[in-house]
């Protein structure tokens, strides 16, 4: 099943046109990597799935028309969003960014949380903005984590952070697959190839990929045309 449909998205930043008729699908309870080079759309594509973009063409998520629903009914019907950097508050503490994130009549996971993230446990009353960046993106995670989302849309959660934190935000995110669908921007391809069941490619705002991300791994020549990197 389909939990994730977009079709001919056009979508504008300004006067610059960034993406041309984007197309492709994410099954339902499986998680798909959006790959490509810096700039070319793939945070355009999260903004416009979370209405945070005018958007033109068709995005459908769980049977919902995005385009035509405001930020926060996306959001209260079941879609968690990740942004690329952090956003945290950062004159809020750890514990007031996630009383900010609990979902009216729904028990926050507060305990799943704090096991995922234990550096958090200790840092409750700590403001946000004095947290290191690992600890911030584990904060960001751990707010669409809270609730249980049906469908996560994450943007580059690895982002500037050291080897050892990488694997601990890949360890909570492969926890979040288990009972949620998951749209991933990454930019490193390992982290990409733990999690992802399937990969879509973008380049200069069109899909120019999509099939099984273990595809994409094994094809060095395409890897290396879209993405710019070496797969061994």
């Amino acid at each position: 099943m389909i939990a994730i449909e977009v079709a001919d998205l056009n979508v504008w930043r300004g006067d610059a046109h960034v993406l041309h008729g984007v197309e492709f699908s994410v099954a339902r309870n499986e998680v798909t990597a959006l790959l490509g080079r810096n700039g070319v759309g793939k945070s355009t594509t999260l903004l416009a799935m979370m209405g945070l973009l005018p958007a033109q063409g068709t995005i459908r998520i769980d049977a919902t028309d995005a385009i035509a629903t405001p930020t926060h009914l996306i959001a209260q019907g079941g879609v968690g969003y990740v942004p690329e950097d952090r956003e945290v508050f950062a004159s809020l503490t750890v514990a007031e960014n996630f009383r900010l994130a609990e979902r009216p009549n729904t028990e926050p996971r507060y305990e799943m949380v704090y096991s995922l993230f234990p550096d958090l446990y200790g840092r409750k009353e700590q403001a946000a903005g004095t947290l290191s960046g690992g600890q911030q993106q584990m904060l960001a995670l751990g707010r669409v984590l809270l609730n249980p989302n049906k469908i996560l849309l994450i943007d580059e959660p690895t982002k500037g952070l050291a080897p050892i934190i990488v694997e601990q935000v890949v360890e909570a995110l492969a926890h979040a697959a288990e009972d949620a669908t998951v749209l991933l921007v990454e930019q490193n391809l390992w982290v990409a190839g733990q999690l992802a069941n399937d990969a879509v490619v973008l380049d200069q705002g069109q899909v120019v990929h999509s099939g099984p991300m273990d595809e994409l791994i094994n094809d060095s020549a395409l890897a290396g045309r879209y993405l710019g990197v070496e797969v061994r």
